[in-house]
């Protein structure tokens, strides 16, 4: 068996439940509802997209799901227990770099089993092989800076992958690359999956990423965010971008994303102004209709 294999085989992926979900910040008068009876899974072994408007809550259940808060109603469960707190089951990439940046690539890829005491010689040889695996082994000595935007974004990959979470949360991860970059993010990020089918969950305000890159689709509404709708993205795997372009399965699923989206993004436009909330309720009643 290659060394791939050998990963593979050592991945647990685990199942993410969030059920009738409450949170809310201040109280009284000052309480502000953002996230209002939201539920869905994160299924194992699959690549869960969630889509929203700008500001809609997204980032919410993101510290919700890695235990960073807790929820005001409702229950988050891992594998059928509650999330009580962050745990190395649970690891997130944030929009920002979160190397070290007085560290080289090697050393920032093994800090968490550095940081647990648990450098073993399994955990070098892993360490080499995601080096190579996200091709960085050229650049093992370099630091952060010294790196482009997409190699940090590998580095932070690897970096997490060594510590073996049952499910890897990607808060918009390739926002800030530039667009070549970011597609080319886009068919990595979505051939390592492939290779090892983690459980992921990933978010992006990018349609076209997150049909690229879905399993399952949850569409979510305008604050206080929950589920508007949750699309399966039908595609077979392995996917190239050019053939997602021309894909009319993609461009179904596309469309039907947008038309919710649109609606949603509207809603949000529409608050204090009573022209902008009529134009609302007619492009709901025309999309019904179509």
């Amino acid at each position: 068996m290659d060394e791939s294999g050998v990963v593979r085989q050592k991945i647990e992926a685990g199942e993410i439940a969030v059920e009738n979900v409450d949170k809310s910040y201040g109280s009284h008068h000052f309480r502000k509802e953002v996230v209002r009876n939201c539920s869905f899974k994160i299924e194992r072994a699959k690549l869960t997209v969630m889509i929203g408007p700008s500001g809609c809550g997204k980032s919410t259940l993101i510290r919700l799901l890695a235990g960073f808060e807790k929820p005001s109603a409702g229950a988050i469960t891992l594998d059928g227990h509650p999330i009580a707190g962050p745990d190395r089951d649970r690891l997130v990439l944030f929009q920002e770099s979160a190397l070290f940046p007085w560290m080289t690539t090697y050393d920032n890829i093994l800090y968490g089993p550095r940081a647990r005491g648990e450098v073993t010689k399994e955990t070098l040889e892993l360490a080499e092989f995601l080096l190579a695996k996200v091709g960085l082994k050229e650049f093992r000595k370099k630091y952060p800076t010294q790196l482009s935007g997409g190699m940090q974004r590998r580095a932070e990959l690897a970096r997490a992958m060594i510590n073996n979470p049952r499910v890897m949360i990607l808060d918009e991860p390739f926002r800030g690359l530039d667009a070549m970059t970011k597609e080319l993010m886009w068919e990595y990020y979505s051939a390592l999956y492939e290779e090892n089918r983690r459980t992921n969950f990933f978010v992006t305000t990018d349609i076209d990423e997150a049909i690229f890159l879905a399993d399952r689709l949850l569409i979510m509404s305008n604050i206080p965010t929950q589920v508007r709708a949750t699309l399966e993205v039908d595609i077979p795997r392995p996917r190239k971008l050019a053939d997602i372009v021309e894909n009319d399965r993609a461009n179904e699923i596309k469309m039907q994303a947008l038309s919710i989206l649109h609606e949603e993004a509207m809603k949000s436009f529409s608050r204090g102004s009573k022209a902008a909330a009529d134009f609302v309720e007619a492009y709901s009643k025309r999309s019904v209709k179509t």
